[in-house]
């Protein structure tokens, strides 16, 4: 069996949630794996629950940091301490199917692919609410849209995070170092994909939408403009990278209903 490394950045995450989502991981059926948590400076009451949590399995790998830097940081930290064939990601306010990694690796194996996601259930403090639905094979054109593959979701070949230098961690990929991730690699040939089944859920409550500020909106921009050259997705891509500024004007409250509406019908 090939050794899996599962990362996951916190930052003052709720105790209840990343007992949750560590839990997940620790009873996956794959069990060949690391699990490598970078805590990004939070506050004493994550950071002694992590030290906790990290002597409950020897598989559990804690990097801590007295400061915060953001995820695309925190995340090439745990690449630089990661051993795995595989990379996988986790987020610590999520959790996922114990057959997760399994039926993942066996899908990237059997289908060629470098990278793998998967499709998801939303859920809020008042249960699984959504669904969002992923393409099995993933084209440059699917990017024009949206990122075409789910970040938190993803099991990766490591040679396609070292064929592009792992994440981006400049200011103005923040919030968006995923889609800038995933064009780069798709640029360089690896084939990114999904598995059709609901192996993990996000979570999204009514206000994730609004905290998403417009200066992210604007990274965003950025992030598109350079992917879509990469891809050449030009000409057509010029009127999609406006996408975000335009999505940045429309009032928060209208968005953010629209946007739940259409993940419990998609």
């Amino acid at each position: 069996m090939d050794r899996v490394s599962v990362i996951m950045s916190v930052y003052n995450t709720p105790t209840a949630f990343i007992e949750k989502a560590v839990r997940s991981i620790l009873n996956q059926t794959y069990r060949f794996f690391e699990f490598i948590i970078y805590d990004d400076g939070s506050n004493l009451e994550t950071k002694t629950y992590l030290e906790k949590i990290a002597k409950i399995d020897e598989r559990i790998i804690l990097i801590a940091c007295d400061d915060n830097h953001g995820l695309a940081y925190a995340l090439n930290r745990c690449l630089e301490v990661a051993s795995g064939t595989y990379i996988a990601r986790m987020d610590s306010d999520d959790y996922c199917d114990p057959d997760r990694l399994r039926k993942q690796i066996d899908y990237l194996v059997e289908n060629s692919l470098d990278v793998v996601g998967c499709n998801m259930r939303l859920f809020d403090d008042n249960g699984i609410y959504g669904f969002i639905n992923y393409n099995a094979l993933i084209y440059s054109k699917d990017f024009l849209y949206n990122s075409p593959i789910s970040h938190p979701t993803i099991v990766a070949k490591r040679s396609a995070f070292d064929a592009v230098n792992g994440y981006c961690d400049e200011k103005w990929c923040v919030r968006n170092e995923d889609y800038n991730l995933f064009m780069r690699m798709q640029a360089r040939g690896f084939r990114l994909g999904n598995i059709s089944e609901y192996l993990y859920f996000f979570r999204e409550d009514s206000n994730a939408a609004s905290r998403r500020k417009f200066k992210y909106r604007v990274n965003e921009y950025k992030v598109r403009k350079n992917g879509f050259h990469l891809l050449k997705l030009y000409p057509k891509g010029f009127f999609y990278k406006w996408k975000p500024i335009l999505i940045g004007l429309i009032p928060r409250r209208i968005y953010v209903s629209l946007k739940r509406k259409r993940n419990r019908h998609a």
